[in-house]
């Protein structure tokens, strides 16, 4: 079976850029490869020695330790494209994927950008313009917000009218960010206000509408691709249920345990709502199922999604291959789309310690050793002996298992995950492993038993049984060597030179320092930076009760005061703070 019709007036693509990190920019990388096609690497200073950056033909500094200054700097990407004389610029997913002024820049630029057009991104990328096209082509819909929701108090409102819970989601954003349930009213004005500054953080904009969320639903989306000639293929259906803080932890294809009417409306109305759009290269359609069978439009990525392996492993096509094709101008031949076969689940691999409620744990690499065999797929960022960045997302890794059928899928599965070590950063493989072994994923009375809130609900206190916090690892660092990381014509190239040549310059490494801290003292649950002060300095405050809020890998995190008495800051909002270090004083 052939994707494409053959065309020999396609726009060449000599060399392209990259604007993203870890595995999925490794990902663009190999794709690239595979059709001759070199690769440019844009990389922030905790990324210097990443694998994607080693990989690529030409890599080039971006100049600083956040995403405002390097992946979200439009500006430095596209001066690093212009110098680099690339073709085409790939967005990967997160940060610039669905910033539809950035692909104009690009295609002002002269270069080629990944992805749909602008418009389109315009259309679907506004969450409320999405409710409107897919009310427009008869998808179906539950209530929402006619536009952004202004304050805290308005969306407390809404709230009142419509019932709980409701979504609060950033208008601009995906994948989780910026996006809070509500399921109590005294929740709702700081869960906006939280979803506000999330929103801002990962997308630059703030604004927020809120619709009713179903109770107990699972997420179920639809993997689309276009052309520029009006052609609009479904590809199959993903399960996404496994969610944990609206961030998905295993994602599934094809959606299991659908009727064939259900699988229908979504594939029907996936295909509606792109259409009228306009839709070009690879996206997703996501809606939610409740209990009761309703389905519920929920969003459009305007991009590839991280769980897009599973497809690729079900369907035989190359996503990220077939984007750049099409955005090269290539026809999708009217026959195209296979039958899915066989089973394949997604196991994200994130830097997070499950025994502490999935805190985000940036740090080093001791051992990393990954499984294989039949069935095993590893799209990884990272390697032995590197670090995971405080700065960025948690996910190190994704673990993609295919078998002939769900139960092989899941067996093989067992024994990948069983198979897998990670030391020196916690990891949430205990939590697969956890998962793995319950009976409502693996539906063993024939009822798929997951919903979107199952990880913090029904499987909690299972879970806390099953898995203790892991232990706070500081490695002993020994630099025999001093590595440097120079640009030359472009490209990145590795100096190391022994210690001795330099013994007057000081080589640091991590601060081993054991810090006593006085039992009064509030400490930094995780690596990050101090977003909100919750109370004000002298103030009384009772035990459980937030203080203030920490972000660590563009999420945020509550620090909550372990006991009562009267609260003095220690460190100033806006500041970076390591992990255990003091945040505030509380004298009883």
């Amino acid at each position: 079976m052939t994707l494409f019709h053959d065309s020999a007036d396609l726009r060449p693509i000599a060399r392209l850029l990259i604007a993203n990190r870890g595995e999925i920019a490794l990902r663009v990388i190999r794709a690239c490869r595979d059709m001759g096609i070199e690769t440019i690497a844009v990389y922030a200073d905790p990324d210097r020695d990443a694998p994607f950056v080693r990989l690529a033909d030409h890599a080039f500094a971006l100049g600083g330790n956040r995403p405002g200054d390097t992946y979200l700097n439009q500006g430095k990407i596209l001066d690093i494209a212009a110098r680099a004389k690339a073709d085409a610029i790939h967005p990967g997913y997160g940060f610039l994927s669905e910033n539809a002024g950035f692909a104009r820049a690009v295609q002002a630029a002269g270069m080629i950008w990944v992805g749909p057009d602008a418009g389109v991104i315009d259309a679907l990328g506004d969450k409320i313009r999405a409710r409107e096209i897919a009310q427009a082509v008869g998808a179906p819909l539950v209530a929402g917000s006619p536009g952004p929701v202004e304050t805290s108090a308005d969306a407390l409102a809404f709230a009142r009218e419509h019932g709980l819970p409701i979504a609060i989601k950033a208008a601009f954003g995906g994948g989780g960010r910026g996006m809070k349930v509500a399921w109590d009213l005294d929740e709702v004005e700081d869960l906006f206000d939280s979803a506000v500054r999330e929103a801002v953080t990962a997308f630059g904009r703030g604004e927020c509408f809120i619709e009713q969320f179903l109770d107990r639903p699972r997420h179920i989306e639809a993997q689309v691709l276009g052309d520029h000639y009006g052609t609009v293929k479904v590809l199959g259906t993903r399960d996404c249920s496994l969610q944990r803080r609206n961030q998905k932890l295993v994602e599934e294809a094809p959606a299991p345990f659908l009727t064939d009417d259900q699988r229908d409306r979504i594939h029907s109305s996936a295909r509606a709502i792109c259409e009228y759009a306009g839709y070009s290269g690879a996206g997703t359609v996501e809606f939610l199922l409740s209990a009761n069978g309703t389905i519920s439009f929920l969003e459009v990525n305007t991009r590839l999604q991280v769980e897009h392996p599973v497809t690729e492993e079900t369907t035989g096509i190359d996503l990220v291959t077939a984007m750049i094709r099409v955005s090269q101008g290539a026809k999708i031949a009217d026959d195209s789309v296979p039958t899915p076969r066989g089973h394949s689940i997604e196991f994200r691999i994130n830097a997070e310690d499950t025994g502490r409620g999935f805190l985000p744990t940036p740090g080093p690499i001791d051992l990393w050793q990954p499984p294989a065999g039949p069935g095993i797929r590893m799209d990884s960022g990272v390697e032995q002996g590197g670090q995971v960045a405080g700065s960025f997302d948690s996910m190190m890794a994704k673990l993609i298992v295919t078998g002939a059928d769900r139960e092989q899928a899941l067996a093989r599965a067992a024994r990948a995950l069983d198979e897998f070590r990670i030391e020196g950063v916690a990891s949430v493989l205990p939590f697969h492993r956890a998962v793995l072994a319950t009976p409502e994923f693996r539906a063993e009375k024939g009822d798929f038993g997951v919903h979107c809130r199952w990880i913090e609900t029904d499987f909690a206190e299972r879970l806390m049984a099953a898995v203790a916090p892991e232990p706070r690892v500081t490695p002993v660092t020994e630099t025999p060597m001093l590595r440097l990381a120079i640009e030359i014509d472009g490209k990145r190239h590795d100096l190391a030179l022994p210690q001795g040549i330099l013994s007057a310059a000081p080589v640091t490494g991590p601060d081993t320092t054991t810090v006593e801290v006085d039992p009064g003292t509030v400490t930094a649950p995780v690596s990050g930076i101090l977003s909100l002060w919750q109370v004000e300095d002298g103030d009384q405050v009772v035990e459980g009760q937030v203080i203030a809020m920490i972000e660590a890998m563009k999420m945020e995190t509550r620090i909550e005061a372990p006991c009562a008495g009267r609260l003095t800051q220690l460190a100033a909002q806006g500041e970076t703070l390591a992990h255990g270090g003091p945040v505030a004083k509380i004298c009883l």
